[in-house]
C-alpha cells in the first residue's frame, strides 16, 4: 500500500510529458506506473502536469546589510516560493574571512532556517580569505557543504577574493569534489562614485565589468580544472563571449547561472516613475542584450533568482549609495520563465540545478528512489496577481503566464494543496550525504 497516489497527470520523465501515476511512500517516489495502485490518498491531477520540484539555488533570506535586514525571513520566503513550485532553496552563510568562523555562521543559518516551509540547504561564503582557502574546504567537507561562493569585487566591504585564494580554492574544488560559486564583476572597473543615481547603476557597475572578469576566471578554471559555477550571469554579450572562447569547459566544468529579471527587463525601466524598484547587482541592460540573452537560453545552465526582497520605501533613494539592492522573484520564476521558453526551460529549473549543487538524484527529478518532490501545474492563460511575500509590491504584477502552480509536494506531503497552504516545515538536506 502507497501512501499517496498522484494520478491523471501528465508527469515529465526524462524530458517528455507521460500519461502515468507517480506512487509515494515514506516520502519517497516509490514507483512511476500507469497502473492504478492502491494508496492511503489519491490526487486527481485532472490531465495538469506534474513536474520535479523546482530548486532554486540563490536565495537571500533574512540578509543581514550594514543598514537594513532583506524582509523576507526563511518563512516568508519559502512560503512565498510554494506558490511558484520550488520545494528546495538555497541559500547563503554569511561571507568569513576565516575558517573559525565557518561553523558559528552555519549554526546561525540552521535556527534562522528552522521555521521554513521548504526543504534547504546552504552555500558557504567567503570574503578575503587570504590564507584560509585550506581550512575552509577542510571544515566544508566536515560540514558537508558541497559550495562556496565568493566575490571577485566588493573591496570596499572587504568581500573582494583576489585571484590567488580563487586559484587556491579552484585547485581544492577539483581535488574535494565541491563548486565554487562566484559573483563575478571587475572590481577595478565598478565606480562608487557618491552623486550615482540609480539611473547611473550601468555606469557603476558596466557590461564589461561582468564580461572581462568572466572570462579571466573562465582562463583560471581550464588552467585549474575546477568547478566554477557563475552566479546570476546578466549579460548575453557575456555568454556568448564565453560560448565563443571557452566552449571547452561550459556546461563540464564552468556553469552559468541567470535570473528572470535579465531575460525580462531592461535598464529602459529605470525611466519609470518608479524605476529605482528595479535594481540590483549586477544591473538590468539594455534590451538588444536581454534579445541576445534569450536567444542563447540553451547556453544556460540554471536559472537562480537572487532573491533579495525590499519594500518600497526602502528603496525610495535617488542616490544609489543610499539604495539596498535586490528585487524579490522566488514565486514568479517558474510561470516567467515557462511563458518565455516552454519546455525546454523545465531542466534548468530542476535536474540541472540539483547536478551543478550536489543535490542529484535526491532532487530534481522524477523517478523512483527521488525525494517526492513535485508540483502541479495547470496551462492556460493566467495572469500574475498577487504575491505571497512580505514585501508590499511585485515588479511582475499582471505579467502574463502559460499557467499557474496548483498544488506542491515536498517529500510526498502537501505543502500546497489547490492553491490553499498546508502545515508544512522543510528540512535541511546535508549534501554530504545524497543517496546514490
Amino acid at each position: 500500500m502507497y501512501d499517496l497516489a498522484i494520478v491523471n497527470g501528465k508527469v515529465y520523465l526524462d524530458g517528455h510529458f507521460r500519461n502515468t501515476n507517480v506512487y509515494v511512500k515514506d516520502g519517497i517516489i516509490a514507483s512511476v506506473s500507469p497502473l492504478s495502485l492502491k494508496a492511503t490518498e489519491t490526487y486527481d491531477c485532472g490531465g495538469d502536469l506534474v513536474l520535479p520540484g523546482i530548486i532554486d539555488p540563490h536565495t537571500h533570506f533574512h540578509l543581514e546589510l550594514p543598514t537594513i535586514t532583506s524582509r523576507d525571513d526563511f518563512f516568508t520566503g519559502t512560503r512565498s516560493a510554494l506558490f511558484g513550485g520550488v520545494t528546495t532553496v538555497i541559500d547563503f552563510l554569511r561571507p568569513v574571512h576565516r575558517a573559525a568562523a565557518l561553523r558559528d555562521a552555519f549554526a546561525t543559518r540552521l535556527r534562522e532556517a528552522a521555521d521554513s516551509m521548504t526543504d534547504y540547504t546552504f552555500h558557504a561564503c567567503v570574503a578575503n580569505p587570504v590564507g584560509e582557502t585550506d581550512a575552509i574546504a577542510d571544515l566544508m567537507q566536515e560540514l558537508g557543504l558541497k559550495t562556496v561562493k565568493l566575490f571577485t569585487t566588493y573591496s570596499d566591504s572587504d568581500r573582494r577574493t583576489y585571484d590567488d585564494e580563487i586559484l587556491a580554492l579552484l585547485e581544492r574544488s577539483k581535488t574535494d569534489g565541491f563548486t565554487v560559486l562566484a559573483h563575478i564583476e571587475d572590481d577595478r572597473q565598478i565606480d562608487l562614485d557618491p552623486t550615482f543615481t540609480y539611473r547611473d547603476l550601468e555606469r557603476s557597475r558596466p557590461r564589461t565589468s561582468e564580461t572581462d572578469e568572466a572570462l579571466k576566471l573562465a582562463a583560471y578554471v581550464r588552467g585549474t580544472g575546477g568547478r566554477l559555477y557563475m552566479v546570476h550571469l546578466s549579460s548575453g554579450k557575456t555568454l556568448e563571449a564565453l560560448k565563443d572562447k571557452f566552449y571547452d569547459i561550459l556546461h563540464k566544468q564552468f556553469f552559468v547561472e541567470t535570473c528572470p529579471h535579465y531575460m525580462v527587463f531592461d535598464k529602459s525601466v529605470w525611466d519609470k516613475p518608479d524605476g529605482w524598484l528595479y535594481t540590483m547587482a549586477p544591473p538590468l541592460r539594455p534590451r538588444a542584450d536581454v534579445k541576445l540573452l534569450q536567444r542563447l537560453i540553451d547556453d544556460v545552465d540554471a536559472i537562480g533568482t537572487d532573491h533579495c526582497s525590499f519594500n518600497r520605501a526602502d528603496k525610495h533613494n535617488t542616490l544609489l549609495k543610499n539604495m539596498p539592492l535586490g528585487i524579490a522573484g522566488v514565486e514568479f520564476s517558474f510561470p516567467v520563465m515557462y511563458s518565455l521558453f516552454g519546455d525546454a526551460i523545465i531542466d534548468k529549473m530542476t535536474s540541472q540545478v540539483a547536478k551543478c549543487h550536489h543535490l542529484y538524484p535526491q532532487k530534481g527529478v522524477i523517478r523512483e528512489g527521488s525525494d517526492a518532490d513535485l508540483f502541479v501545474y495547470h496551462l492556460g492563460p493566467s495572469k500574475i496577481v498577487d504575491h505571497h511575500g512580505a514585501t508590499d509590491h511585485t515588479l511582475y504584477a499582471n505579467f502574463p503566464t502559460k499557467g499557474k502552480v496548483v498544488s506542491t509536494i515536498i517529500r510526498g506531503r502537501f505543502a500546497l494543496r489547490n492553491g490553499i497552504l498546508q502545515e508544512h516545515r522543510g528540512q535541511y538536506v546535508n549534501r554530504g550525504g545524497i543517496r546514490s
